[in-house]
């Protein structure tokens, strides 16, 4: 009889593998909401996202080997990047450089340190982090040392207005199978169409990605003000010069001394 089990354990295995094979693990989510209204005086918010492993492995849950990465990305634009150098005691632009299609804004919660859920080529092979991400030039014929030096300049200038973020153990699980992560909202996070994307690793190996979508945009009289000024760009530039003018006017008025 012990023959027998000994026996039938590698055809167990076999058959759990081909299971496993047969559904392999997913993962789904859901946002708090899809739409977030940007006011006058708002000053930044956390997005919390919701999310399931569907079909998780029992011994790697227990574990603790699997890993969720989970991403806000606003819509791409193109950005002129500028070089500023001093001459004759002035700060004048020189040099610049153009890319196409760059995310507007990328903040990014894990569930733990980068370094400890995957090797770097995987996130390269993924553009998964505000440092992978490929930002194409305009001109490709340009010196690559200048691209590269304008590349690292736009990225340092997205995380010093907090468009880019990063929030490790912004993602937690909530049980074996649910989790939260929790995203920050910059105070300029641009309107538009925003990308959440939820990558699942397993033991380091990336297994499962998801995505959802998110609308942010101005209400109130901020609304009203940004619609005309897109759909209405040459009598709203008109409006701006006359308000400039009527305001000094006044000014000079108010405080003219007699």
């Amino acid at each position: 009889m012990a023959a027998a089990l000994v026996a039938a354990l590698p055809a167990f295995g076999a058959a759990l593998a081909q299971a496993q094979q047969a559904n392999p693990e997913n993962i789904q989510i859901g946002l708090s909401t899809d739409r977030v209204a940007i006011t006058a005086d708002f000053s930044g918010a956390d997005l919390t996202i919701f999310g399931a492993v569907e079909n998780a492995d029992p011994l790697i849950n227990r574990q603790g080997r699997y890993d969720v990465i989970v991403v806000l990305e606003g819509p791409a634009k193109p950005v002129v990047v500028r070089r500023k150098e001093r001459v004759l005691g002035m700060w004048i632009n020189l040099d610049s450089e153009t890319f196409e299609n760059v995310p507007s804004s990328y903040s990014v919660a894990t569930t733990r340190a980068f370094r400890d859920i995957a090797e770097p080529k995987n996130y390269k092979q993924l553009a998964l982090g505000a440092d992978n991400l490929y930002i194409q030039p305009a001109d490709t014929t340009d010196d690559p040392v200048t691209i590269a030096e304008f590349t690292a300049a736009l990225r340092e200038r997205k995380k010093a207005t907090g468009l880019y973020s990063e929030r490790i153990g912004g993602v937690q699980f909530l049980s074996a199978n649910l989790f939260r992560a929790a995203l920050s909202l910059a105070p300029n996070v641009p309107v538009g169409t925003h990308r959440a994307r939820a990558f699942l690793f397993r033991n380091g190996v990336f297994v499962k990605e998801t995505s959802a979508q998110l609308a942010i945009y101005k209400s109130g009289f901020e609304q009203t003000i940004y619609r005309f000024a897109n759909n209405h760009a040459f009598w709203f530039g008109i409006f701006a010069v006359g308000l400039a003018m009527l305001t000094g006017w006044l000014g000079r008025i108010i405080f003219r001394r007699d």
